[in-house]
């Protein structure tokens, strides 16, 4: 399945990393109950899609993620995710209390000019840039960069302090997403002016 963008999911077996970005960049997930609708959806995918996450983050306009789907239909998986999750959050947006909701609205609005599947409102960029996952070191390398999303954005010292990401589950055993744990050395990183604060001496 091509994605727009020159990618494509060759085998729909194999786990891949994937990017969900939201049209223009909005900054949707800096309130905590549109994230819960991806935390929701992705729950209902595992429990009855078949869905295998190995690690995740939600950050204040993408979602990266490492996923499989044990049927070997996961670009089915990944429309219907975009596609209920894109109705929940625009129902959210339309519904309850919004200060942005006209700014947001207008966005989602003009970005189905230049396409005629939606009629009125798209939310996710169309594209997934997906990577098959080949390799051990290269699951590990896309856990590490997933991981080290919001303490490079400096929203957190410490991985695990961010709640919507699977660092939770690595380092604490816990989490919003019921993830597959890896036999994975993930480190607990740390932003470079905090690690010397985190020192014992």
């Amino acid at each position: 399945m091509f994605n727009g963008e020159g990618y494509k999911i060759r085998d729909q077996t194999k786990p891949h990393f994937l990017t969900f970005t939201v049209v223009d960049w909005v900054d949707v997930f800096t309130r905590k109950r549109y994230k819960d609708i991806l935390v929701e959806s992705l729950n209902f995918c595992i429990a009855n899609k078949r869905l295998v996450v190995f690690g995740y983050v939600i950050m204040s306009n993408h979602l990266h993620i490492i996923m499989q789907n044990d049927d070997g239909l996961l670009s089915d998986v990944i429309r219907d995710f975009k596609k209920h999750t894109s109705k929940k959050i625009i129902k959210s947006i339309e519904e309850e209390p919004e200060s942005r909701r006209e700014w947001m609205l207008e966005r989602f609005a003009r970005a189905t000019d230049s396409h005629s599947r939606n009629k009125a409102f798209q939310f996710w960029k169309y594209g997934n840039h997906p990577e098959e996952i080949y390799s051990e070191k290269f699951m590990w390398s896309k856990l590490d960069y997933i991981h080290l999303n919001p303490v490079r954005a400096g929203l957190v010292e410490k991985a695990s302090d961010y709640s919507y990401s699977s660092a939770v589950n690595y380092v604490k055993q816990e989490g919003e997403v019921k993830i597959t744990l890896l036999d994975n050395p993930v480190v607990d990183v740390l932003k470079p002016d905090s690690f010397w604060k985190s020192i014992s001496w």
